[in-house]
């Protein structure tokens, strides 16, 4: 029987009097993790806890189990130590047939979360780690040599939450989340990007002349419409409704089926196209788009536009312009099928001159007219 450090790091056992880890280095605190293992006449147990008053009690309990042989060792691994690769094991199949992101968890996973937990008992990962975590993501570079974004960070959090809850939806785990207990990064995405009238005429003037009139079509769909990437790539013939004009978003952002108007010179634009294949903007052999990256960037240099400005900006300078014109937020809700209200409300700054104007007008309105004035007096 032995007690031993456990190094949550490397996942490697080291002497009770260790300072750090045999293996990896790392210094071990006050908040140390132990591995008790346990073996009685060839059977052999072991299990990880956080305290080593519990990893004592742990020690008796388990050697008493295994005397009596009321302790079944292949259960007891099964059903109480399972990991977070076992987890991740059962929750890419469903996620491929529920989530259309299902690849960016793939990449999170595989390029954040295993290396540190994968073959870590899931009632071994304590909030501690999970801080350390994020901890190392700040300091961290990503493969362009740039600190990892706050949003980066809150997607490995969120899939790690996501993965402790369905290990107990999936009754794979009964214990707590530690994700619950652990603050996602506050995120900054109040960004609104606008194009002036000068940048607008010019990515109009590259467009006219640029060879590839499907992604000129589709680039200047976008500033017509605001629709986003993914749901541009995804669109059809038969989602467009030429005599009504309106549009059906297939299972966009928000997830729900919807149907929205957009303008005659967007239907115009639309009718004008070369049918190369179902989708409306496909790639030049007709398969489906899958990214607009490459000519996007080239595009945008030739139109002399901001560096850092992205194609999802176009959406928000459609928006920004539509609020600016004094359209009712409401109204742009629904064009930009925002499921909250909230999310449209960052547009709500550009409305001082609408309200202006709406001020105005409700003045005129209360003025009462020349033969009303004359009635009231009679």
């Amino acid at each position: 029987m032995a007690i031993e450090v456990y190094c949550s790091n490397c996942f490697t056992s080291n002497k009770m009097e260790a300072k750090k880890c045999s293996k990896c280095g790392t210094a071990f605190g006050r908040d140390k993790t132990y591995r008790v293992r346990v073996q009685v006449k060839g059977r052999r147990v072991s299990r990880v806890v956080d305290n080593l008053t519990i990893a004592r009690e742990v020690e008796a309990a388990l050697k008493g189990d295994l005397v009596r042989d009321e302790f079944e060792i292949a259960a007891h691994r099964v059903q109480e130590l399972p990991t977070l690769d076992d987890v991740w094991a059962k929750y890419l199949p469903w996620c491929r047939e529920h989530k259309r992101s299902w690849k960016d968890d793939e990449w999170n996973y595989n390029r954040h979360l295993k290396p540190r937990f994968g073959t870590k008992p899931l009632e071994s990962i304590s909030a501690l780690d999970i801080e350390r975590m994020k901890l190392e993501l700040k300091k961290a570079t990503n493969k362009n040599g740039k600190p990892f974004r706050a949003a980066t960070i809150k997607h490995q959090i969120v899939l790690l939450r996501r993965l402790f809850n369905l290990a107990a939806k999936w009754r794979i785990h009964s214990g707590p989340n530690p994700v619950s207990s652990v603050e996602l990064p506050k995120l900054d995405n109040m960004k609104t990007e606008y194009l002036s009238d000068d940048e607008l005429d010019r990515l109009r003037s590259v467009l006219d002349a640029w060879p590839c009139r499907i992604t000129a079509s589709l680039v200047r769909f976008a500033m017509l419409t605001g629709l986003r990437r993914g749901e541009l790539f995804r669109l059809e013939w038969t989602d467009l409704d030429f005599e009504h004009g309106l549009v059906t978003l297939r299972a966009p952002k928000g997830g729900k089926t919807q149907t929205i108007p957009i303008s005659s010179e967007g239907i115009d634009l639309i009718s004008r196209m070369t049918r190369l294949s179902e989708h409306v903007f496909p790639n030049m052999d007709g398969t489906p788009r899958k990214s607009i990256r490459d000519p996007w960037e080239s595009i945008k240099r030739k139109a002399e536009l901001p560096a850092d400005f992205r194609f999802h900006g176009l959406r928000h300078s459609w928006a920004s312009r539509m609020v600016s014109s004094g359209i009712d937020l409401a109204v742009v809700q629904g064009l930009m099928t925002h499921k909250h209200a909230s999310t449209t409300e960052r547009y709500a700054h550009l409305m001082p001159n609408a309200l202006k104007r709406a001020a105005e007008a409700s003045a005129d309105i209360m003025r009462p007219k020349h033969g009303q004035v004359l009635k009231i007096m009679k």
